[in-house]
């Protein structure tokens, strides 16, 4: 059997475009003792990609120059020796940018046991994307009924899952996006009490607007200038998740704007970042109740999907673009 793969060829600075990536394509390699072979049929593409490949510092070492990309994938074991799995066996782990993997059993996340849901949701709603937001905004916002939880990137995989699950336990959801459509998805699809887009004049006049009684929680998506709109309008005792940087373009030229210390001070608020790996014991918990509203049609979820291998290269930079619309994840 011939693999083809995505590797990174080059360090990028900011986002990673895609000539900074080569597709290749060689043998497939069978399990020693103690791996599988996996036959990928998603790949996620994440924001948080951009750091993986950054030189700067990042919670994981960068993914090495000539390697495969880093990426978690769904995908069905074809070959075993390794006593936890069997052929059949539908798997999420840390299988790259490739059609298929040969790996050792640390590299498995964990079995796919939603086998009535679509094998893609592994990876978005009921995975790092979902229970990032279940548990991110449990253990860090402690949202409480009536409390107002303002979402930026409030369309996309993770905002998206905020949102509604901060409705599902009786607060208020403003939600950040950009553009028109995504605007709307929010409200319509994602049942949002209000929805604001953060490319039109006024940003901060708007979310002082739809959140009259101040933001009690903010789960952060971007940093940047969306969220120095968003700190003078956090009410008393506010907590503040950061979950991602999106809004920044490159983390060596270390962005200076307002500073969030006197609004943390004044309103006596709290800010916490949030990385799902350190969470794992967390994780088992947060996909059966995930899995259980998605059942229930609580949870509702959006999905973009490109077809092919050929599709990754371009896929981050397109990600960074806004091209997608929900999860942005590769078909193969």
């Amino acid at each position: 059997m011939r693999n083809r793969q995505v590797l990174l060829v080059s360090r990028p600075t900011g986002v990673a475009q895609k000539e900074d990536f080569a597709a290749v394509e060689g043998e497939v390699r069978l399990p020693d003792e103690g791996e599988i072979l996996v036959r990928n049929r998603y790949l996620s593409v994440e924001p948080a990609m951009r750091g993986w490949i950054a030189d700067v510092g990042n919670y994981s070492a960068p993914v090495a120059i000539g390697s495969v990309m880093r990426s978690l994938a769904a995908g069905e074991v074809i070959e075993s020796r390794h006593p936890d799995y069997a052929p059949g066996d539908l798997l999420t782990g840390w299988f790259g940018w490739q059609e298929f993997a040969t790996v050792a059993g640390d590299a498995v996340v964990r079995k796919v046991e939603e086998t009535d849901l679509p094998l893609s949701l592994s990876l978005g709603v009921l995975g790092i994307n979902g229970t990032t937001a279940l548990l991110a905004l449990n253990r860090i916002g402690q949202p409480r009924p009536g409390d107002t939880v303002l979402v930026s990137t409030a369309a996309g995989a993770v905002g998206s899952a905020v949102g509604q699950i901060a409705r599902l336990l009786g607060c208020r959801t403003v939600g950040i996006a950009g553009g028109p459509a995504k605007v709307a998805a929010c409200t319509e699809r994602f049942g949002y009490d209000a929805a604001i887009d953060y490319r039109a004049p006024g940003l901060a006049e708007a979310i002082e607007r739809y959140c009259p009684d101040g933001v009690h929680v903010y789960f952060d998506n971007v940093s940047g200038a969306i969220s120095d709109a968003v700190y003078p309008l956090l009410a008393q005792g506010a907590r503040v998740v950061v979950c991602g940087t999106a809004s920044i373009p490159d983390w060596s030229d270390w962005p200076v704007g307002p500073r969030v210390e006197r609004h943390l001070l004044v309103k006596r608020a709290r800010m916490e970042g949030f990385v799902i790996f350190d969470h794992a014991a967390e994780v088992p918990a947060a996909t059966s109740q995930l899995a259980a509203w998605v059942r229930s049609g609580a949870l509702r979820y959006e999905e973009d999907v490109l077809e092919g291998i050929a599709a990754a290269p371009d896929a981050l930079a397109g990600l960074y673009r806004g091209e997608n619309h929900g999860k942005r994840l590769i078909r193969l």
